[in-house]
C-alpha cells in the first residue's frame, strides 16, 4: 500500500510542477521516496515467489527516477507526477518482457507484455508469433486473462495497418502479427492503492500475465 500523504505528494507537485516548489518541500519528496520504495520491496516479496525469472532484481532495479526527460518533448514540466514499478528479468541493454505498476490519479492501470520493441526485437518476437501462434491464443482465451485483462490493447498507434513485411494478409496470426507492442492492461481506481491488501490483490493478477511474458522472453532469448 501507499499512504494518502504519498498520493498527496503526488497531486501537489502535479499542481505545482517546478523546481522553486520541489527544492521547497523536498523533505516530503523524502518521505514520498522511502514509501515508493517501500511498495517496491513489497511487489517484489510478493511476485518473486511466482516468478523466479525475477528473483535477482532489487527495489532498484525497479524504480523510475522523478525527473522527466524533457528533451525532446513539448511539456517542459521537471518532474513525473505519477509512480511506476517495473519487475523485468531484463538488465541493461537487454529489453524483456515484463510487469508493470502505474499510480496516477485517474489514470492508474497494471500491465505486462512487451512495450514498443526495438526493430530486432519486434522481428524475433513475430517470428515465434508466426511459427507458434496457437500458444499466444491459448493464453489470450485463457478464462483469466480474458476476465481480467480482455484482449491485448490494440490502438490506432499500435497497429499496422498493413501486414508487417514478409508476411502475407491471410497468415492465420495476422492480427497478432500487425501489433507494434504486444501488452495488456487492467485500470484501477487510485483509492485502492491505500488499502492494504492492495500489493496482495495486484500482484493476483499480474502474475496472470506471467504466460505472455514468458513466450515473449522465450522468443527474445531463442537461438535462431
Amino acid at each position: 500500500m501507499l499512504s494518502k500523504e504519498s498520493l498527496q505528494f503526488l497531486e501537489d507537485l502535479k499542481a505545482n510542477n517546478n523546481r522553486d516548489w520541489f527544492l521547497e518541500n523536498k523533505k516530503r519528496y523524502e518521505v514520498f521516496k522511502k514509501d515508493y520504495h517501500r511498495l517496491v520491496g513489497d511487489f517484489l516479496d510478493a511476485m518473486k515467489p511466482l516468478d523466479p525469472s525475477l528473483e535477482m532484481l532489487e527495489v532498484k532495479n525497479c524504480t523510475f527516477r522523478i525527473n522527466r526527460d524533457i528533451r525532446f518533448s513539448k511539456d517542459k514540466s521537471p518532474y513525473k507526477a505519477h509512480l511506476g514499478v517495473w519487475l523485468s528479468s531484463g538488465v541493461k541493454g537487454q529489453n524483456r518482457s515484463g510487469y508493470y505498476v502505474h499510480i496516477e490519479k485517474g489514470a492508474s492501470f497494471i500491465a505486462g507484455g512487451f512495450y514498443c520493441p526495438e526493430a530486432e526485437d519486434l522481428k524475433k518476437v513475430r517470428k515465434e508469433i508466426a511459427y507458434f501462434h496457437e500458444d499466444l491464443e491459448e493464453i489470450r482465451t485463457d478464462k483469466n486473462f480474458k476476465k481480467e485483462f480482455g484482449d491485448f490493447d490494440r490502438t490506432a498507434t499500435n497497429l499496422l495497418k498493413n501486414p508487417p513485411r514478409g508476411y502475407e494478409k491471410d497468415h492465420p496470426a495476422i492480427e497478432f502479427l500487425k501489433l507494434k507492442s504486444f501488452e495488456t492492461s487492467h485500470k484501477f481506481d487510485i483509492d485502492e492503492v491505500t488499502q492494504e491488501d492492495f500489493v496482495k490483490k495486484m500482484s493476483k493478477k499480474l502474475i496472470i500475465l506471467k504466460p505472455l511474458n514468458d513466450f515473449i522472453n522465450r522468443a527474445l532469448t531463442s537461438e535462431e
